[in-house]
């Protein structure tokens, strides 16, 4: 595990590599040092073939507040877009190509960036006392971090709107409801939940789900054919890959299967 005063903790359960934001007095916000630590951790995962699933969580009672503003590496040189570009877009850019599922555990107050940097994450499981705030336009701004692009996705033009322009708070139940987050649990299950769900997870064909992931986000602004031949084309590929034979194999077996692709 790193040093427990790092802003970034990392620790590894088995094929479950958990990242911890660690920044607890000021509600985990991103600073310049976790912009440049969190992706590099990342990197970490993904190359280390033992690690086949990554939860990403906050310490104390705030999963992320978004941006820190008293920051001067995000606004000194007064070009926030500057600042989107060099921090915030490597980092969202990078959990959307992770080659393995990410899972975000919301543990408290997911704002502006620490919203979004939520919902790029391929599941997010959030405790009951969580609430899912996009603040941008208090401080009169839009949403970033991905989140123009994954609000309207996830929940329709309309509550996307609603959620973007109020600035109100999303209660963790509500934001389930409304199919913003996979689930809502017990504060007192948050990691256990999503332990188990990681560990489901690592046992499945790596690449199959990084995949998945693909094709699904792929087929959003292609028409019907074209989605269908991008289904064909990857199905061929992965039909050549060790873990689909393994998969078909232990079927017929009638096995559990081990899958070790990447």
């Amino acid at each position: 595990m790193s040093d427990d005063n790092s802003t970034l903790l990392s620790a590894t359960h088995g094929p479950v590599r958990v990242l911890t934001l660690n920044r607890p007095a000021a509600l985990n916000s991103f600073n310049a040092e976790v912009y440049e630590t969190l992706p590099r951790l990342l990197d970490d995962a993904a190359a280390d073939a033992a690690v086949r699933a990554v939860i990403i969580t906050g310490a104390g009672r705030g999963f992320c507040a978004g941006q820190d503003l008293n920051d001067p590496a995000m606004l000194g040189s007064g070009d926030v877009g500057a600042g989107i570009e060099r921090f915030i877009r490597p980092l969202a850019v990078r959990v959307r190509t992770m080659p393995i599922p990410v899972i975000a555990a919301v543990n408290g107050v997911a704002a502006g960036a620490g919203a979004n940097f939520a919902l790029c994450c391929d599941f997010v499981i959030a405790a009951r006392s969580a609430n899912f705030v996009q603040a941008f336009i208090r401080i009169g701004l839009i949403p970033d971090c991905g989140g123009t692009w994954l609000l309207p996705r996830l929940v329709g033009r309309a509550r996307a709107l609603g959620l973007a322009m109020t600035g109100d708070k999303l209660p963790a139940e509500e934001a389930e409801r409304i199919g913003l987050i996979w689930r809502c649990v017990d504060d007192a299950v948050l990691m256990d939940e999503a332990l188990v769900l990681a560990n489901k997870l690592a046992a499945l064909p790596s690449r199959a789900l990084a995949e998945t992931r693909r094709a699904l986000d792929s087929a959003l602004p292609l028409e019907f054919v074209d989605a269908v031949t991008n289904e064909a084309n990857t199905q061929r590929e992965l039909a050549r890959a060790a873990d689909s034979a393994e998969g078909v194999a232990a079927f017929l077996s009638k096995r559990a299967p081990v899958f070790k692709d990447r």
